[in-house]
């Protein structure tokens, strides 16, 4: 059993028992955007500050952090930002527009030209506004729950550093077949990058760190295993014996067992495959995987199809999850439904 440097004491320390492989007396439960725009009290904070100002001063990042520990019961918080805030700290130009279909940069890195204008993040200076906001949650948690922080994958940064923007990511993918070298220059780069980032986020507070390989599912298994996996790997191996890394890539369950590979605490996997059978190929601790959708639905379908989850999840190796973030609009008082049924549900007694 690994055991990370300088672990905290928590009241509810049970995100990290399953992490460590030790006993838990029930299956912990955390969301991903739990702190968003489904809640009244992050919109009422939204009103004020635009999102990118919300991410970058620390009062405001770490107060959202927080609300729903507060409001909803979460088992651990994650510290509210962007993956997208490490490009931009490498040089490219992040603008967010309301009803505008989401952020974008306004530069790109379409060819080997263009990587003049970027390089390593200086992440204790253009990304301090992180660990300020960690270190202020961590303060205000005062030792409830654990702290997740969190950074892109490299290979979906990419994407959107190649793009600009969400979507098919058509030019992202061309330039893996067209100009390796290049894609693997950045994706370096960004690796170096996404590592000096995560360690100040552990130096800061930060008790758990996530990676979020978001566009994994635009990849064919082979330039998954060359231009994503590869990458996710380094950083797991730099980080492993400091914190614990939970994984999570969508839609790429063809995968699945090298993910399982890289040496990450657990893998968090999508909502297209039983959870039995990803824990049976991971072969560790799974996270996931309800369907965002079912959260719209009422409290007895919530609780039925939570229950389905937790029936099949290895015991004890098991940490509950969406099997992607919450949708806009999702009913408030379907995640409470959510989070309560499941610190109810006394699987270990049963068994």
């Amino acid at each position: 059993m690994l055991v990370w440097s300088n672990m905290k004491n928590f009241d509810n320390d049970l995100l990290l028992r399953v992490l460590r492989g030790e006993r838990a007396e029930r299956t912990p439960i955390w969301i991903m955007r739990q702190a968003g725009r489904y809640l009244p009290e992050y919109m009422a904070v939204r009103a004020q500050h635009d999102f990118l100002t919300m991410c970058r001063v620390p009062e405001l990042s770490s107060e959202v952090t927080i609300q729903p520990v507060d409001i909803i019961g979460v088992d651990a918080a994650i510290i509210f930002s962007d993956i997208l805030v490490l490009p931009e700290a490498m040089g490219l130009n992040l603008v967010v527009e309301e009803g505008k279909g989401g952020p974008r940069f306004t530069n790109t890195i379409r060819r080997k030209s263009d990587l003049s204008s970027i390089h390593a993040a200086d992440c204790e200076n253009d990304l301090k506004y992180v660990a300020d906001a960690i270190r202020l949650a961590v303060e205000r948690l005062n030792g409830r729950v654990p702290l997740i922080g969190f950074c892109g994958s490299p290979w979906t940064l990419f994407a959107y550093m190649v793009e600009g923007k969400g979507g098919e990511f058509v030019h992202a993918r061309a330039m893996l077949y067209e100009d390796p070298a290049t894609a693997h220059e950045v994706l370096q780069l960004l690796t170096s990058s996404a590592i000096s980032y995560l360690k100040m986020q552990r130096a800061a507070g930060a008790d758990v760190i996530q990676l979020f390989d978001s566009w994994a599912g635009v990849l064919s298994p082979r330039l998954y295993e060359e231009f994503s996996l590869r990458y996710i790997k380094q950083i797991v191996d730099s980080l492993r014996n400091e914190v614990p890394v939970i994984v999570f890539a969508k839609a790429a369950n063809h995968s699945l067992r090298k993910m399982g590979d890289v040496g990450a605490s657990a893998v968090s996997v999508d909502w297209t495959i039983s959870i039995d059978e990803a824990a049976k190929t991971v072969g560790g601790v799974v996270q996931g995987n309800l369907d965002p959708s079912v959260l719209f639905a009422g409290k007895g379908t919530i609780r039925s199809e939570a229950e389905k989850v937790l029936a099949q999840a290895p015991k004890g190796r098991h940490i509950f999850n969406l099997g992607h973030g919450i949708l806009p609009g999702t009913p408030v008082e379907g995640v409470k439904t959510l989070v309560d049924f499941v610190k109810g549900w006394k699987a270990f007694e049963r068994n």
